[in-house]
């Protein structure tokens, strides 16, 4: 049976129709004005009128020199991780062809989009590794064209650590721009922008509105939400690294999401303790006291068989398991983004630099999808072709079926064949 200690609080349903109506006037602004419209909203927005929203290779190569070697080999080493599992990823997804009858062919072909627009937020950090997710990831993959975006920083362009990440991970074009606005351009196109096929990334509940209305004229990859942790734990883990690892998320947003989930009441008891202490503190605790205060969760269960259930049902975006028998857990789970196994790793390493793909499902999406991966950009294609004997034999059962739906012109397409290849 399971028990609270901590619960999140009680928020009512939010009312995002003064988002979706702003987020609606800006699509239809941009898609209709173009340039125009985007510098108006750039003004607006983040104060920023730049003669080109398009960075020069000049502003590349000073914002790399800026950059100390340890800071540009460390952002090296993490994108280098991440090229290597896309990689590994991209080659267990393959085309093939079989003949499923004799003289009937089928097969599937991996295509590539032919571009994508990687959208990197910006705000209260600047998030490099958002670049390296969602600019490496369609390289490998095959995509022939990347274009970046990402806000300026306090009005002065792109934080240079940032815009080095977008260039060192095979950006083709790299624009300063950001919100709704460089959602829409990378969409519709403007002047010196051709439209992209896909636009990826995280943003504020504006930019997950953008790509919610956008969705059709492009694909995307996901409606995430404020981050989220769950942490599984027994009476081996560790009190210091789980509160350290929880609020190691609690600091991204006040609206991040934490869980404890726990089968030892001793542990979690000392857990809760050991975050207050750590938030006393910790540089960021102005964001993770409110997000801990507000949305975290401490949840006591009884047997692994509930703690299954209990992670399930939360479906959150990072699962960290420290128990003695990790192993029982990755054979059992269903519902994460992405998980982490043991006390030897945590959030942190799938957000920067052990591989995984950090854009991953918020808000219990992870019943039903997972992360960003090589994947989301390859398209899976059929194709097949048939012998004139094959063709025949298949063609008289093919038009019975289609009359069974009383779609008659189907099966006389099929009639024809058998008339034709039957001979």
């Amino acid at each position: 049976m399971t028990t609270y200690l901590k619960k999140a609080e009680e928020r009512p349903e939010q009312d995002i129709r003064a988002v979706s109506d702003t987020v609606r006037e800006v699509l239809e602004r941009v898609q209709s004005e173009g340039e125009e419209a985007v510098r108006y909203y750039s003004k607006k927005f983040d104060g920023w009128d730049p003669p080109s929203f398009r960075v020069s290779q000049d502003e590349i190569d000073k914002a790399r020199q800026s950059l100390s070697t340890l800071q540009r080999e460390d952002i090296d080493f993490c994108q280098t991780q991440i090229r290597n599992f896309a990689q590994k990823q991209r080659e267990v997804i393959v085309g093939f062809e079989a003949e499923t009858l004799p003289g009937i062919h089928l097969g599937q072909k991996i295509i590539p989009v032919q571009a994508s627009g990687s959208y990197t937020p910006g705000g209260r950090y600047p998030m490099l590794a958002s670049a390296h997710m969602t600019i490496i990831t369609p390289k490998v993959a095959g995509v022939s064209r990347v274009v970046a975006c990402t806000p300026p920083t306090k009005g002065e362009g792109i934080h240079p650590a940032t815009l080095y990440s977008m260039a060192a991970g095979g950006a083709d074009e790299i624009f300063c721009k950001g919100g709704v606005q460089a959602l829409a351009a990378m969409a519709y196109g403007m002047e010196g922008l051709e439209p992209v096929d896909m636009v990826v990334g995280a943003g504020n509940v504006y930019v997950a509105e953008a790509k919610r209305q956008l969705f059709g004229k492009v694909g995307i990859d996901l409606l995430a939400g404020p981050t989220e942790i769950l942490v599984l734990i027994d009476e081996t883990a560790d009190p210091y690294i789980v509160a350290a690892d929880i609020l190691g998320q609690a600091e991204h947003d006040p609206n991040s999401r934490q869980a404890l989930v726990s089968l030892s009441r001793d542990v979690a008891e000392k857990t809760m303790v050991e975050v207050e202490e750590q938030l006393k503190t910790l540089p960021t605790r102005e964001v993770a006291e409110v997000s801990w205060r507000d949305n975290g969760e401490v949840i006591l269960v009884d047997s692994p068989e509930e703690a299954v259930q209990v992670c399930d049902a939360w479906a959150p975006e990072h699962l960290e398991v420290q128990t003695e028998d990790w192993r029982y857990y990755l054979d059992n789970l269903r519902n994460y983004g992405s998980l982490f196994l043991g006390e030897e790793t945590t959030v942190a390493y799938g957000d920067k630099s052990i591989g995984t793909n950090h854009v991953l499902p918020t808000m219990e999406a992870a019943r039903y999808t997972g992360g960003l991966y090589v994947g989301k950009f390859l398209k899976v294609v059929t194709y097949q072709y048939a012998t004139r004997e094959a063709s025949a034999k298949l063609a008289a059962i093919c038009e019975r079926a289609c009359n069974y739906e009383n779609m008659l012109a189907h099966g006389i397409s099929c009639k024809v064949r058998v008339e034709k290849h039957g001979k």
